[in-house]
């Protein structure tokens, strides 16, 4: 693993490497030996020593340069001075640390009964988070840590937000300080929320090292890697309780959970205008996604499972630069995209289609056209990788839709918080609304009702704890995505008033009940296609390959077990 130098431990260590030089040849030409090189280098470092604790004269300097050249007298003497200026300066910056350091550390010890929030960064969204934390919280502990000053402006003023929020700052990387000496009825919150996620890894495994076995002791990783994936499933056992935070499924999964009415558009919960009625009947959502970056692909995956409804149909649009981005869809969710399933309709499997348009660059005549072509799109969202390109297209989009006669709900991803407030309710010169919705600000993301206390995931745990362990649900990404999952659909179906949507499972008739379970069917299916599972090829549960991503049970409905029947309906009224 490799070391992280202190920037100012390095600037001391070669201050002092070059002023050990400067005293070899005063005291060579003092001792006047030829068989002093010992002495004269232990001398030379002596008086570097001293020249760091100001007890350094330097007149020892002046006195020993007679004989030299005029100007080699004038750069020796200037280099000396330079290093005797210096070296006192660092000696004073170094003493300033250490009591930084000390009044941190004691400031920490003196709040031994309070629960403790500790980040391993001080950057922008460590400090939203922990401003909600402590409006609701006033008496808890804030703490960074890795925090230096240094010129940066953006740094100064993270570091005086700090300070206003009565934060603790530690200039040590968050696993060389010790932070278990406190009441053990108090609770610890690790943040691993730095920019580098590498990092956040490394600080992770350090943290579940030292305070794995602590309770009331709480590790929040945010990560979107695969590593972050098996961190998480090498941690049960444990006593503390450790999450991965993916900020980007976490915003598609709020979205779909909260927005339900503005894509399902039921009638009397929405003042939006109905979705188009199709000749069988059904309601026709048109999702239209810009961009297949992580949000983008995300929000593609999510689409085909979250719109399997009673008396909907769905078809899905989206649109990315990439020339490849149909074959790396197809690659990450073989079946997904797969001509057997997409597009084709059969009783008691997912319904949907998808359409993938590659290499059509936003803000094209290209991408003009085909926009044009969407006259029924009922739902959008962007995300193009810029905020500030995100609205830009938005406005540009909202233009299109005009022009063909769509009125679709335009959702674009926006970070940055106070943009989004100034942007909320944009209108023309004519105060016509561009009826935007900037999802993703940094304000709604990190707070404490989304890192710490999701409403989502209780419902979902809620759901996993009919047929599993809560230990489970967190230590094992598949459990968890499947029943956040399972929740968010459960939520639609209400928001849509399915007439099954709020019953107990032992309530319901047997009608309501095969609605119910060949429904929650048709969006497993789609959602383990989304994950990129593929049929094994035999309905034997032993051909079950979770490693493969090989399931048994990705069938229609009517092929499966009476058994795994019950268990569709069981999951769907949790």
């Amino acid at each position: 693993e490799p070391s992280v130098v202190n920037p100012f431990h390095a600037l001391i260590a070669g201050v002092f490497v070059a002023i050990v030089p400067l005293f070899v040849p005063i005291y060579h030409g003092l001792l006047n030996e030829s068989h002093s090189w010992l002495k004269i280098a232990i001398l030379s470092i002596h008086n570097a020593i001293r020249l760091f604790v100001i007890d350094a004269d330097y007149s020892i300097v002046m006195d020993n340069l007679g004989g030299c050249p005029p100007w080699l007298e004038a750069v020796f003497s200037s280099y000396a001075a330079i290093l005797f200026l210096v070296a006192p300066v660092l000696t004073f910056g170094f003493v300033l640390s250490f009591f930084k350091n000390a009044i941190a550390y004691a400031r920490y010890a003196l709040s031994f009964g309070r629960d403790a929030y500790l980040f391993t960064e001080l950057n922008e969204s460590a400090l939203t988070l922990a401003a909600d934390l402590r409006r609701n919280h006033p008496a808890a502990v804030l703490v960074f840590t890795d925090v230096f000053d240094d010129e940066e402006e953006e740094t100064q003023e993270y570091i005086e937000r700090a300070k206003a929020l009565n934060a603790i700052l530690f200039r040590k990387d968050i696993t060389a300080v010790n932070f278990a000496g406190r009441n053990k009825k108090r609770r610890l919150f690790f943040f691993a929320a730095g920019a580098d996620e590498n990092e956040n890894l490394r600080q992770s495994v350090k943290l579940i090292e030292r305070y794995g076995d602590r309770r009331n002791t709480h590790l929040y990783v945010f990560s979107t890697s695969v590593e972050g994936e098996l961190l998480l499933a090498g941690t049960g056992g444990r006593a503390m309780h450790v999450r991965r935070v993916n900020e980007v499924n976490s915003l598609i999964n709020r979205i779909l959970y909260t927005e339900s009415a503005k894509i399902f558009r039921p009638a009397g919960k929405t003042d939006l205008p109905p979705l188009p009625v199709t000749a069988d009947g059904k309601k026709k959502i048109t999702a239209v996604v810009i961009g297949l970056g992580r949000y983008g692909t995300a929000m593609l995956r999510a689409l085909p499972w979250y719109c399997q409804m009673e008396g909907y149909t769905v078809e899905i649009h989206a649109f990315d630069r990439d020339p490849l981005a149909a074959d790396r869809i197809a690659a990450l969710c073989p079946e997904l995209t797969d001509p057997r399933y997409n597009g084709v309709t059969v009783e008691g499997e997912a319904a949907y289609t998808l359409r993938i348009h590659s290499g059509i660059t936003a803000g094209t005549q290209t991408f003009a056209a085909a926009i044009g072509a969407l006259t029924d799109a009922t739902y959008v969202f962007i995300s193009l990788g810029e905020d500030r390109e995100n609205v830009r297209f938005a406005v540009e989009l909202r233009t299109l839709f005009e022009r063909n006669g769509a009125k679709p709900v335009i959702q674009a991803v926006l970070h940055n918080a106070e943009e989004t407030a100034v942007l909320r309710g944009i209108t023309n010169y004519r105060g016509q609304p561009y009826a935007i919705d900037f999802v993703g600000d940094l304000v709604s993301s990190y707070s404490e009702a989304v890192i710490l206390d999701s409403e989502l995931e209780a419902d979902a745990l809620k759901g996993h704890l009919k047929w599993g362990k809560e230990e489970e649900f967190w230590c094992y990404e598949y459990n968890y995505r499947s029943s956040v999952a399972s929740a968010i659909h459960r939520k639609a179906r209400r928001t849509v008033g399915l007439p099954y949507a709020d019953k107990a499972e032992e309530a319901l008739t047997e009608e309501e009940r095969h609605a119910l379970e060949v429904l929650e069917h048709c969006r497993w299916n789609a959602y383990m296609r989304s994950e990129g599972y593929v049929y094994s090829g035999s309905p034997d549960k032993r051909s079950r390959n979770d490693l493969g991503k090989m399931h048994h049970d990705l069938v229609v409905y009517e092929a499966l077990t009476e058994e795994e029947k019950r268990k569709d309906s069981s999951v769907g009224t949790a």
